[in-house]
């Protein structure tokens, strides 16, 4: 039977990072050096633990954020190991929303990267705690303090520097830890796993404790009796480090830095000591908030096995065919066999099992309690971001942000058979996940499958063919545009027909004005309640956006409209809300067609990292390619160009950019905005 750990010896921690920084390599020394596993996977034999799909042991890459859990100093560790790659967002957003602390692992040769301040930032919006691990110290070009510096500059964090490297580069072979003033050794023969504490080489003693009077002058800001002591230059003992640090870590003042090499199985136990001593457990961070479905009321949900059931799904997973909930228990006690509600549904979902989640492998358990992270089986509709909670004690817990999709292909199914399987194929993907959708065009009854770049759609329909054996022809990448207008412009509509007997009646006048870029749509009535009751505004408003979902250019969603209803002419016998509601779509779409609109196409940043020899070929290639260059830096040996280019464009560029640069370009992309290019 699994002993019962404490809620004050949980932690929930995950770990994010640009492609490539190293979090899945960190990961794996994680799982080993805590007994979790019993050999080392490496990502580039298609090995690890944590990238269990085939399509992330081909590529090497992380697409799916997967779970595990394990035990370091009788404390329990959940870990979220989530992509890098910008297209797969969503994973880390949604992951972010439920975890009490973070690991942003940074590589010490390419220093903070695009995709590294995404994910920062998604943490930052969510008050999420931080540490940072600095990687690939063994690395020619590394460079520990450059990638400090840059978490200051460009993340606007507050790092306080716990660790120093003991040589960089080729030279790497220790860490320094600052706080009890000792250097740690690694033992190559048994992979890291038994190290030791020397006394620091007396040439790097100097430097070491200047830098342990930075960690006491910033720490003692945060502890009355710390600063007592440091200005009254009595020796500090550790333990009181330790408390001012997790104190002001957890309250989202300082971000405590180590370092290390994964690959060289150098840093990970001090980095799990790090976990246990700064992140914070359930119980230290301010309860999570909710609303009462019914009356709006604010309900706190204390992390107390005693108190109400409040749990959120943060992911649904479709392994084998098989629905699989991740689920948060954020307060409260969850039972196999026991009766849930999802108040978004309004639906009672049965709970039939448990799973302790560890990567694609799980463990069966009878109950969790406040604070845990597992995969749940038996609820049929409950879906990501909805809440789990008791039917007596109903609670709404904010839902997770969604994505916009920025790119589409067309898919066919390759025969009969096919044919009769993709619909099925695409719902359980859709399910999974929340920026992927599916529509079918009109006009040429193809289905079109949209999502967030070229690498996300590519793996959907490897794993449709791989998981489902379901084979489809792909059509060449589609931009998924937005439409606004030019000019104002007025336009007025009557529906007068005769639907089942009775004749229904609506006139209205509209007129629409641009907005500004990035505003959306919105809806204004010049029309008082007196003059027409509100229930038909709201259908005339209803009528509106809905006609802004297909535009009059091309049928893509309008935006940065604003619809103003300035007239109407109402027949009490005849006036309904549906001849309101139709009404309303038709002059709708003649006054957007009179207001001359135009298309507005996904702008991207681009990020390129490439050696100065080639610099002047790539800037000329984004340049016919439409872009506009924002900026070119030196960064440890290369040119770093950051540009804004039409997505349009940026089709094929890998493959452009490795030909012009020999294979040593390197690029990373992401939405920026929509606009007219």
């Amino acid at each position: 039977m699994k002993k019962k750990i404490k809620i004050n010896n949980i932690r929930n921690i995950g770990i994010i990072a640009h492609i490539d920084a190293g979090k899945t390599t960190v990961t794996e020394r994680i799982l080993y050096y805590t007994g979790r596993s019993h050999k080392i996977g490496e990502v580039h034999d298609g090995e690890a633990v944590m990238d269990w799909m085939v399509d992330e042991q081909e590529r090497g890459i992380t697409i799916t954020s997967a779970v595990t859990t394990c035990e370091w100093h009788n404390c329990e560790i959940h870990i979220i190991d989530t992509p890098g790659h910008v297209d797969f967002t969503i994973e880390v957003e949604r992951s972010l929303r439920v975890l009490d602390g973070v690991i942003g692992v940074f590589s010490a040769v390419e220093g903070v990267e695009p995709q590294s301040e995404t994910v920062w930032r998604q943490a930052d919006k969510y008050g999420v705690p931080k540490m940072a691990f600095i990687n690939k110290l063994d690395r020619i070009g590394a460079d520990f303090l450059a990638t400090v510096g840059m978490m200051r500059e460009r993340l606007k964090a507050n790092p306080v520097i716990l660790q120093l490297p003991v040589g960089q580069g080729d030279d790497f072979t220790d860490i320094i830890d600052l706080i009890e003033m000792k250097q740690i050794s690694w033992d190559e023969e048994t992979l890291g796993a038994s190290y030791h504490l020397e006394e620091i080489d007396p040439q790097y003693r100097q430097e070491a404790e200047a830098y342990r009077e930075k960690i006491l002058e910033t720490a003692a800001e945060y502890d009355d009796d710390l600063m007592e002591a440091y200005l009254s230059e009595k020796p500090v003992e550790p333990d009181k480090i330790f408390e001012a640090i997790r104190k002001a870590t957890v309250s989202l003042d300082l971000v405590p830095v180590l370092c290390g090499s994964a690959l060289r199985n150098k840093g990970i136990q001090p980095l799990l000591d790090a976990i246990v001593e700064f992140l914070p457990s359930p119980i230290d961070i301010p309860p999570i908030r909710g609303t009462h479905p019914d009356t709006g009321a604010i309900i706190e949900c204390r992390p107390r096995e005693t108190d109400p059931l409040a749990a959120l799904i943060f992911k649904v997973s479709m392994i084998e065919g098989r629905r699989l909930s991740f689920v948060r228990v954020y307060s409260g006690k969850m039972k196999v066999g026991q009766e849930l509600y999802n108040p978004s549904l309004k639906k009672k979902e049965k709970l039939t099992r448990i799973l302790q989640m560890h990567a694609n492998k799980r463990e069966r358990v009878d109950s969790v309690g406040a604070g845990s992270i597992v995969g749940v089986v038996g609820l049929k509709d409950s879906s990501t971001g909805e809440t789990l909670c008791s039917a007596d004690h109903p609670v709404l817990l904010e839902k997770i942000d969604i994505y916009e999709p920025v790119i589409s292909v067309a898919i066919e199914p390759k025969t009969h058979a096919d044919q009769e399987k993709i619909e099925a194929v695409l719902k359980k993907f859709l399910t999974e996940d929340p920026t992927l959708t599916v529509r079918q065009d009109e006009d040429t009854g193809q289905t079109i499958l949209s999502g967030m770049g070229e690498l996300h759609l590519e793996i959907i329909t490897s794993r449709m063919q791989r998981e489902f054996n379901t084979n489809v022809n792909v059509g060449k990448p589609q931009v998924v545009y937005r439409e606004t207008i030019t000019n104002r412009a007025e336009a007025s509509a009557i529906f007068d027909r005769e639907i089942a007997g009775q004749r229904q009646y609506g006139e209205i006048s509209l007129k629409a004005a641009p907005l500004a870029r990035g505003s959306g749509t919105r809806f204004l009535s010049q029309i008082s309640g007196e003059e027409l009751p509100q229930v038909y505004i709201d259908a005339i408003a209803k009528g509106a956006m809905e006609s802004m979902e297909s535009g009059a250019l091309m049928g893509y969603p309008v935006v940065d409209v604003e619809i103003t209803l300035t007239g109407v002419n109402h027949k009490d016998a005849l006036s309904t809300e549906l001849a309101y509601t139709v009404c309303a779509s038709m002059a709708c779409r003649d006054v957007l067609a009179k207001a001359e609109p135009f298309l507005l196409e996904p702008i991207m940043v681009v990020e390129v990292f490439v050696p100065e020899a080639f610099l002047g070929e790539v800037i000329g290639d984004l340049n016919a390619r439409g872009g506009k260059i924002e900026s070119i830096d030196h960064k440890m040996g290369s040119q770093v160009l950051k540009a804004t280019v039409p997505l349009a464009r940026m089709f094929g560029y890998s493959t452009a950019l490795r030909s012009a640069t020999q294979g040593r370009g390197t690029f990373s992309m992401q939405f920026s905005h929509f606009d007219r290019s």
